[in-house]
């Protein structure tokens, strides 16, 4: 963007400042008004300091919506963004709050060209560059908060769907269900470390009923966990083997190196046995 063009769409961002916001609002009315999610008077706060912004940056000289004179109009819609990936926006409606404001500064850039067209191409072609340029960075820094719920929500998943259980005094299970990678491991890892210390645990079962597979990746998850409970003294037995999981551990050449049971009932009662408990059946009084 040359200085000429910088100066004419500063001047006419000062000159026609009001009629360009109201043009603006009206269009981001017809794009947001269909979403229902932001009202009326949040809009008309984020569009004005949008253009405060901007002519901020015009004025600090600024050419590149990158650069340094442009950084408060990059926390604008910094902003602008998050709050709409928090709230359920598709990007399409993100990208019309900086897309619906090139009309109004068009005509706008139009009226003060008047016939000169070379003019109004010249300065038009500067504006397109400068808006597509901010469009690109909304659609970055949505699609940046979109990718970090999306990361915590995996994490609160994995930590929802591996709790440790009490099933006795010093007794604990850990029922797995899904796939075991590295990361979700580690949640495992970390969870059943700390009940171990919580509840002073001398046993472990680890249940791999709801694991659809094992080979050797997973294999190599389950005795890493292992590993680690027993250097906090507990000692671990994995249930939930069904048929074709032995069958496919065989064939792979994988061992556990640690007792095993075919359902969690087995394993519980052979905690039991561990730990000196009988569990014993009581005929019902009349």
């Amino acid at each position: 963007m040359n200085d000429v063009n910088l100066l004419t769409l500063r001047t006419l961002l000062d000159a026609r400042e009001a009629s360009i916001l109201a043009a603006w609002l009206q269009n981001l009315n017809q794009v947001e008004s269909m979403a229902g999610r932001i009202s009326a008077a949040d809009l008309d706060d984020q569009a004005r300091q949008f253009i405060t912004s901007l002519k901020r940056g015009f004025t600090s000289g600024g050419t590149d919506p990158r650069g340094p004179e442009f950084a408060g109009l990059r926390d604008v819609l910094t902003e602008v963004s998050s709050s709409r990936a928090l709230h359920g926006f598709s990007p399409g409606e993100t990208a019309s709050f900086v897309f619906s404001f090139k009309q109004p500064m068009i005509e706008a850039v139009r009226a003060a060209a008047g016939a000169d067209i070379e003019k109004f191409l010249d300065i038009s072609w500067d504006l397109n560059q400068l808006i597509d340029q901010l469009c690109i960075f909304t659609f970055e820094m949505f699609q940046k908060t979109r990718e970090e719920v999306i990361l915590r929500q995996q994490r609160e998943i994995a930590e929802l769907s591996t709790p440790v259980v009490k099933l006795w005094d010093r007794v604990l299970a850990l029922p797995l269900i899904g796939t075991l990678d590295s990361e979700r491991t580690q949640v495992v890892m970390e969870n059943l470390l700390q009940s171990i210390v919580d509840e002073e645990a001398d046993i472990a079962i680890i249940d791999i009923t709801g694991v659809p597979t094992v080979d050797t990746l997973v294999a190599q998850h389950l005795l890493k966990t292992v590993a680690a409970a027993r250097l906090m003294g507990a000692d671990c037995i994995v249930s939930g083997i069904r048929p074709q999981i032995a069958q496919t551990m065989v064939h792979l050449g994988v061992e556990l190196n640690v007792v095993s049971k075919a359902s969690l009932a087995d394993a519980f009662a052979l905690a039991l046995a561990r730990t000196g408990k009988v569990v014993v059946t009581q005929k019902a009084k009349v």
